[in-house]
């Protein structure tokens, strides 16, 4: 299953909220992301069709190893690039928009390149 733009999100989201507590559910999520309960629950059901989430009979939501490796890709891409963003000058808010757009579509090549700078 080729994941979307939408999936990904739904995954980092996922991710940060696991982060936070061990219990996060669907309702959590669509009060995270500002979405509706129907959309976030479609969203939940294709994650889990494709294998990167797993729910509990109590409706807990938990990332598989293949959902928690492409939440931690992308969590890593939104954090290194906000960091470069405002290292260039960009005010945090903005510089975290932008890298919730960009982390998406950048190459690997580029990211790679962005986050060896960084590291310098």
């Amino acid at each position: 299953m080729a994941l979307h733009e939408s999936a990904e999100m739904y995954l980092e989201t996922i991710y940060v909220l696991c982060k936070k507590s061990r219990s996060v559910r669907s309702i959590d999520v669509a009060e995270h992301m500002g979405y509706s309960k129907p959309s976030v629950s479609r969203a939940m059901g294709l994650l889990k069709q494709g294998g990167y989430l797993a729910v509990d009979q109590e409706g807990f939501l938990s990332l598989t190893p293949e959902g928690r490796s492409v939440a931690e890709k992308i969590f890593e891409r939104h954090t290194i690039l906000t960091r470069f963003l405002t290292a260039l000058g960009v005010d945090a808010s903005t510089a975290s928009e932008d890298a919730c757009k960009i982390e998406h579509v950048i190459s690997d090549a580029s990211f790679d390149a962005i986050k060896s700078s960084l590291e310098q």
